[in-house]
């Protein structure tokens, strides 16, 4: 008899530049995996909002849990910011310490699925995170259909089809900079010119 298979393993990103909440939150992750509630996950941290977002021009993420109150960038600011990279990405919000406006951006501007406080209560929280996993797998498989309808109708080119194929595995390897001479540039930050 074969195997059943199982889904993709999804990746997720936590954010919080309080290790020791990154940590807890792994730990629930990984007790939910334990559990049966998912598939085990890619999980990546980052204490600082800016290099979480550095790395989501380089990887797509089912998920993203962000902290509220983080030091240069609050979590309205860094989910807003990932929406924008990743539309796609389920978006949740932890913060101890939640104020209106900040509740507010958070809905509005980052589009957050759901605000959980801090402390999180552990089964509110796995459940919210298969929830997540689950409504970014109907939203993928969706997208894919829609485009193999596309393709069919011949609306969609073969070549774009791969195109968007490849942005979902890697984003941005599709869009190449040029300099004004003609070369490509491989490093578009500048950060290897040291």
């Amino acid at each position: 008899m074969p195997a059943t298979p199982r889904p993709p393993s999804h990746h997720v990103m936590l954010v919080d530049d309080e290790p020791a909440i990154l940590q807890a939150l792994l730990r629930t992750l990984r007790s939910g995996t334990a559990d049966g509630l998912w598939a085990p996950l890619h999980v990546e941290t980052f204490t600082e909002p800016a290099l979480a977002l550095a790395r989501a021009r380089e990887q797509s993420f089912a998920l993203c849990i962000s902290d509220f109150r983080m030091p240069a960038m609050n979590g309205a600011q860094f989910l807003a910011a990932l929406r924008t990279l990743q539309p796609d990405c389920s978006r949740l919000m932890l913060s101890a310490h939640a104020d209106f406006d900040g509740l507010t951006d958070a809905i509005n501007l980052a589009r957050i699925a759901l605000f959980l406080s801090k402390p999180w209560n552990e089964a509110e929280l796995k459940n919210a995170v298969r929830e997540q996993l689950d409504e970014y797998r109907r939203r993928v498989e969706l997208g894919l259909l829609a485009e193999r309808q596309l393709l069919a109708l011949g609306s969609l080119s073969p070549q774009e089809a791969e195109r968007r194929r490849l942005e979902r595995m890697e984003p941005g390897i599709t869009r190449v900079q040029w300099t004004s001479d003609g070369a490509y540039v491989l490093d578009p930050t500048g950060a290897s010119a040291l």
